[in-house]
């Protein structure tokens, strides 16, 4: 197994469980990939960026559950909306069936006016007829042109549409396919009450994935940190060991290459790149930026968990002190902020950035006017996750390949699900599926998605 990412870790732990004696090897001193934390130097840990989870998230929680660390994540029935007027809005579900159960909270929803709800109202309508799936939604259409095209104002696109998706799937609206936003309202708000619900970690990521390591070499495997893989080697079209940088081959029944999209075409032989299309092809998906940044206030300045935030660069504002359930420490308290498809952060200084973010925070928090900032850092992913471009699935590969023994995992497979950590753990449960099949053990890992409730089954079949 090359990579210690989700994907990887996933793929991983499916096999060990299967009776697979499992070795594990990442290039960085900590499992989690991208999923990550760092240690400052007075002993306090730093998530590179904030992840969350969501109810539709199925294999995510499997997997979550499979390491022992379900009860590490805290769920929230309640979305809170936040803008620059002080204003507030919720989003929690009711007791209508869905797809309505949204729909009181959204009618009171002080953020938009009664001729945005109503497009709002009459294009969810249609996603939730269409089950996530609509002919109008492909053929190179981004979000942004699907939402015009069915009367979508400027204040819903900004103030609805584009909070959720760009932070859902890491991409500006004229960037993403109108499938991807599409399948995000169907699978997290439309089919099932318990689909929208935010499931956030109340420890560090690096505890988070702990158990990771447990679950190998418990079962007679191996984890090897700080190893640096140079490429596969192949023979006669079977894959026949990984070589290291240090000139050493290790040779295995079975290989995973669990790595980012962009890295995979150096592992591979030129010759199979060069005949390969699934192989080549991998190299036209483009990667999208998230800047997480993080301030260290002397004072409590927010009551909320967590606030999704409008008009604004920040997108998401995390109170990590309470998140944590940690006692703030002589009255300080922790936020972390969050940019998704933050392109225009990239260029830019982390000063800067410090700087622009903090103005927006006291904008929003007026406890935060008087307060100070003890410390604050920005953390930038440039290359975070592969865009959802339209037409981007013709590039993503299966987890099986045209090299004998040697499969793919990572969210930029083919998993049927965008650049998330539930699109990161189903790709490491269909390698190890397409590693059992070809094994002659056939074994099935993958969950299937939360089932379609109230009006949305019966519209659906």
């Amino acid at each position: 197994m090359i990579g210690g990412g989700l994907a990887g870790l996933s793929s991983a732990v499916a096999l060990a469980e299967a009776g697979y004696r499992v070795r594990l090897f990442e290039k960085r001193p900590h499992l989690g990939g991208r999923a990550a934390s760092y240690d400052l130097p007075n002993g306090e840990h730093v998530d590179n960026c904030q992840h969350v989870t969501m109810g539709c998230c199925t294999n995510l929680e499997d997997f979550y559950s499979r390491v022992g660390a379900a009860g590490k994540i805290r769920m929230f029935d309640r979305l809170t909306f936040a803008d620059a007027d002080g204003r507030r809005g919720t989003i929690e579900s009711s007791a209508l069936p869905p797809p309505l159960h949204l729909a009181p909270s959204f009618a009171a929803f002080p953020m938009l006016g009664l001729r945005d709800k109503r497009g709002i109202a009459k294009a969810l309508l249609t996603i939730a007829r269409g089950g996530g799936c609509l002919p109008d939604s492909s053929n190179g259409t981004t979000m942004l042109d699907w939402l015009r095209r069915h009367g979508q104002t400027q204040p819903a696109i900004a103030h609805f549409w584009s909070v959720v998706l760009v932070s859902a799937l890491d991409e500006e609206l004229d960037r993403m396919g109108a499938k991807y936003g599409i399948e995000v309202f169907w699978k997290a708000f439309l089919a099932n009450a318990k689909g929208y619900r935010v499931g956030i970690p109340s420890v560090p990521l690096g505890e988070l994935y702990g158990g990771c390591r447990a679950a190998i070499e418990n079962r007679g495997g191996e984890v090897r940190l700080r190893t640096n893989v140079r490429g596969i080697a192949v023979e006669n079209g079977a894959a026949s060991g990984v070589d290291f940088t240090d000139a050493r081959r290790e040779t295995a029944d079975f290989y995973v290459a669990a790595v980012p999209h962009d890295v995979l075409p150096s592992f591979i032989p030129q010759a199979i790149l060069e005949r390969d299309p699934a192989f080549a092809n991998v190299s036209r998906l483009r990667s999208a930026p998230i800047t997480g940044v993080h301030l260290w206030f002397d004072r409590e300045v927010m009551n909320e968990p967590f606030l999704a935030v409008l008009d604004r660069t920040t997108q998401w504002i995390f109170n990590k002190t309470q998140l944590s359930g940690a006692r703030p420490e002589a009255g300080r308290q922790y936020l972390q902020l969050v940019i998704s498809a933050s392109y225009d952060l990239v260029s830019k200084s982390r000063q800067e950035i410090l700087a622009l973010c903090l103005a927006e925070v006291k904008e929003l928090l007026p406890q935060a006017r008087d307060a100070e900032v003890v410390k604050g850092t920005v953390i930038k992913e440039t290359g975070a996750t592969f865009s959802p471009e339209p037409g981007c699935d013709q590039w993503r590969p299966r987890q099986t390949t045209s090299i004998s023994d040697f499969f793919l995992a990572g969210d930029w497979t083919a998993t049927g699900w965008p650049a998330t950590m539930e699109g990161a753990v189903r790709s490491g449960y269909l390698a190890a599926e397409a590693i059992c099949e070809a094994d002659g053990r056939p074994r099935r890992f993958l969950k299937p998605e939360l089932r379609s409730e109230g009006l949305s089954r019966w519209w659906t079949g």
